[in-house]
């Protein structure tokens, strides 16, 4: 009975102490949920590289087509794909039976010209022995008249000698016509002739066809013996090269006319390739909100093609923005918005949305949203919520 009894006593007490153990668990899990635990550490403004990467493909600089505007046949095409070719080279010549022919009728012509120019001189020179001949009749009628006043002549010789000079006279008004009737169809001969020099060069320069750049042919459309009817070669400028890459409009008053840029290639890994600005589109885009920039790359080693991926590097100088670690910042599901908690001097932590600018590593760029000496929750942040009041595990601080 006695033992019966000791039992009991050893089952009551255990019982309580089990009673009291749960009632302690219990307490701290509450003590847990209802204050969150959190990490926190203070973060500071830096110099940081305002950088910006855009990415974009290749182009040549430029792209020229070879094309005929006779219609004439290909007689011979001097180069082939992946040929080099030098600004003012001939690449194609296109046959020139037109040519020919034009070159027999300007022959015709220049013969023409000849001869009337001859003709003209004869006519000056005829024109010049007249006008000798009625000067010596105007002496000698001259003469006649003064006999006539003295008394030693008569009017019947000075009558005869005036018909004759006035006969000469009308006679070399008409030669002097007719001398400038020649003159003005000699010129008219002339401009025809020039005009037909000018066809018959513009038709062989047109039967020879040349590349206006430098660079390499990427396409042959057409074989000797075709009709082209379209571009025979295509010609790319590849040295330089180029990238037209989209800019975003809040960047339209940092890029500048031959700001150096760099450019790395998925092609070519390991190796950074100095650019620059060439142009500048005026116009944003107000579907996408960019505007278009176009950088020059200069490709002497040939490393470089066009139509590779490229991704082009803005740098536009130092900046004074806060950096925090990238543990602290927090997506919002559903959106694109980044946020992260502020602990304040109460105890609580608010809820703070912020602008990102790039990566830093295992850090974020942030360039809205903070102040300098704010102390972001870095740990814990799953439970918190706009003025959750938060227990501090650990302070960390970072340098300035």
């Amino acid at each position: 009975m006695k033992n019966l009894k000791s039992f009991s006593t050893l089952v009551l007490i255990a019982a309580l102490m089990a009673s009291c153990s749960g009632k302690n668990d219990k307490k701290g899990l509450q003590n847990n949920d209802e204050t969150p635990i959190v990490q926190v550490q203070s973060v500071y403004a830096e110099n940081v590289a305002e950088t910006s990467e855009y990415s974009a493909t290749v182009e040549a600089f430029k792209t020229n087509y070879i094309t005929s505007s006779t219609g004439n046949r290909i007689k011979n095409i001097l180069v082939d794909v992946g040929s080099r070719v030098g600004a003012g080279q001939a690449v194609v010549i296109l046959d020139n039976v037109s040519a020919v022919n034009q070159q027999s009728a300007i022959a015709g012509q220049q013969a023409s010209v000849a001869n009337q120019d001859a003709a003209l001189a004869s006519q000056e020179a005829s024109l010049k022995s007249e006008e000798i001949n009625l000067a010596r009749q105007k002496k000698d009628l001259d003469r006649a008249k003064e006999l006539v006043r003295i008394g030693g002549g008569t009017q019947q010789t000075v009558d005869q000698l005036q018909a004759a000079y006035d006969a000469a006279q009308e006679a070399l008004k008409a030669r002097k016509r007719a001398l400038e009737a020649s003159r003005t169809s000699l010129n008219a001969s002339r401009t025809s002739l020039g005009a037909s020099q000018r066809s018959m060069q513009t038709v062989q320069e047109n039967t020879i066809l040349r590349s206006p750049i430098s660079g390499v042919v990427t396409a042959r459309n057409y074989d000797a013996g075709d009709l082209p009817g379209g571009p025979i070669l295509t010609i790319q400028q590849m040295n330089p090269l180029k990238v037209v890459v989209n800019v975003n409009e809040e960047e339209f008053p940092k890029v500048r006319i031959g700001m150096p840029v760099s450019i790395t290639f998925d092609a070519v890994p390991g190796e950074t390739f100095n650019g620059s600005v060439y142009t500048i589109n005026p116009e944003i885009d107000q579907a996408t909100r960019t505007f278009k920039v176009e950088v020059t790359i200069s490709n002497g080693a040939g490393k470089v093609s066009a139509g590779m991926f490229a991704r082009v590097k803005f740098n536009y100088g130092m900046v004074n923005h806060i950096v925090v670690p990238d543990r602290a910042v927090v997506k919002m599901q559903g959106a694109g918005t980044r946020y992260v908690f502020v602990y304040n001097p109460n105890g609580t932590v608010r809820y703070v949305e912020v602008k990102l600018g790039q990566r830093l590593g295992d850090r974020y760029e942030i360039l809205s949203g903070l102040s300098s000496g704010d102390r972001v929750v870095i740990a814990g942040q799953s439970r918190l919520t706009d003025g959750t009041k938060v227990q501090l595990q650990e302070q960390q601080s970072a340098k300035k």
